[in-house]
């Protein structure tokens, strides 16, 4: 094999860690650049790659009928480092998908660590990668150093937007009260390595619920430093007081929602719950489903004890905020993910637009793809957008920038979670396959059945199409 000069990728989170997987797997030296533990941020413990700083879940894993699911199958079948991890380390979640997060970034980095075309460098990139660096995948993630903000920023000429992104707390399973929480999936839908019953619900009546709510909006919050005083939260992750402010049912349709949950003691839907997820593979920590948060910690030991079920719970982590930051990306960045005005930097990750996890690693896979295909010579256009992939990366270079009557010069471009509405439509079927009439729900079902089958089958064309020989 002819030599190859390497590919920098400068963030080891989950961006980066799958975008050197990528590069590596097809036959691309690669140099991957994390900076902890030299430079440490206010949101990691350790110095493991793809460490998760808030939620452990991936979210739904059901490909049929979820976009999320759907995009994770798509990842699979493109050799995803991720997801391959994050199915090793699965722990039960009902429908969804979550990991034990210190033995999934165990698996990431030893699996990085050990590929004999990766070196690992631990230095932190201050400002613009060098210039002798031919091909760069920036993967900095939501906590980006603000020299290289700023050195993108003066390159682009773009002002940074940035939003908050909120953590929920992890409690001790054992410090919980079961003789009132109880063990439950809703409508006890079982996933991935689930049973049915994969949550702890705390459950709630009237009055409980409005003395948390009137507790919640009362609690003192962290304050925010001048700077900070105008960025604006991503809806995806706001914090629970927030969504209490903006009106006393809020919570009770969101994370708090008693749907398809039997309070044993009663035999009926609670008036509203908290939910509780595993957390690790020990089953030892279980996380406050949809609990980020910016209250100060005494007020959340405090408020969150008011929680029926929780009066004794002991927290291995409070919850807390981290400050993300996001490019102008319909604007920046071409199809290939490259910044035009430096096409030998590529973007991937929340930097670029995304929203969660798997999103995030989605786009690093990209990224690695087209930064080893060019270094290998060979073509790779985006996916088509019929494919989770492919809608995901339209967003992302395709999307709006500002309303044309809009004179402020402020972007309407904002972070999106993968979601069928960025996939093309595709007529309803009117019957299922035994030639049943479909009605109402069950017409929207099978057209998002019917929109993944056609998705699978256009990511598998694509992956024939672009595959990489085994050597240049």
């Amino acid at each position: 094999m002819q030599h190859i000069k390497p590919i920098h990728v400068v963030g080891g989170g989950l961006a980066g860690s799958e975008a050197a997987w990528q590069i590596a797997s097809a036959g691309v030296p690669v140099v991957l650049h994390e900076m902890r533990p030299v430079q440490s941020t206010d949101a990691h413990r350790t110095d493991r790659l793809a460490e998760l700083v808030c939620s452990n879940s991936f979210r739904s894993d059901d490909w049929e009928y979820n976009a999320v699911g759907l995009l994770h199958e798509e990842m699979r079948r493109a050799g995803s480092l991720i997801m391959a991890s994050g199915d090793v380390h699965k722990l039960p979640a009902g429908g969804a998908l979550a990991v034990d997060r210190d033995a999934f970034a165990e698996e990431v980095t030893r699996r990085l660590s050990d590929h004999p075309l990766i070196t690992i460098e631990r230095t932190e990139v201050a400002g613009l990668p060098p210039h002798e660096w031919e091909s760069v995948v920036v993967a900095t993630g939501p906590l980006t150093s603000a020299a290289l903000s700023s050195a993108i920023g003066e390159l682009t000429g773009e002002a940074d937007l940035a939003f908050f992104d909120a953590i929920a707390p992890v409690i001790h399973r054992d410090s919980v009260d079961t003789t009132i929480a109880w063990f439950q999936s809703r409508y006890d839908k079982a996933g991935p390595a689930g049973t049915g019953a994969d949550y702890l619900n705390c459950p709630m009546n009237r009055e409980e619920y409005e003395a948390f709510i009137d507790a919640l909006i009362a609690g003192e919050k962290t304050s925010f430093k001048e700077w900070e005083a105008s960025t604006p939260y991503f809806d995806g992750c706001l914090p629970i007081e927030v969504m209490a402010e903006r009106g006393r049912d809020t919570l009770r349709y969101g994370p708090m929602k008693p749907v398809g949950l039997d309070d044993p003691r009663t035999g009926r839907w609670p008036y509203a719950v908290v939910q509780l997820r595993q957390d690790n593979a020990l089953g030892t920590l279980w996380n406050m489903v949809g609990f980020q948060t910016k209250l100060k910690h005494a007020e959340q030991v405090r408020i969150f004890r008011m929680i029926p079920g929780l009066q004794d719970a002991e927290f291995a982590r409070l919850g807390g905020l981290h400050r993300n930051t996001f490019l102008n990306s319909p604007k920046l960045l071409d199809a290939a993910l490259r910044l035009k005005a430096a096409p030998h930097l590529r973007f991937a990750g929340q930097i670029t637009g995304v929203e969660g996890y798997v999103e995030s690693a989605a786009i690093g896979l990209l990224a690695g793809r087209f930064a080893a295909a060019e270094r290998r010579g060979h073509p790779c256009p985006p996916p088509p957008n019929t494919t989770a992939l492919g809608a995901l990366i339209g967003h992302i270079t395709g999307g709006h920038i500002t309303a044309d009557d809009d004179d402020s010069g402020a972007r309407s471009f904002q972070p999106m979670n993968i979601n069928y509405g960025l996939l093309p439509d595709i007529e309803k079927p009117s019957t299922d396959a035994d030639g049943k009439r479909l009605k109402g729900k069950e017409r929207g079902r099978a057209r998002k059945r019917a929109v993944s089958v056609r998705a699978l089958a256009d990511i598998d064309a694509w992956l024939a199409e672009v595959s990489l020989p085994a050597s240049a």
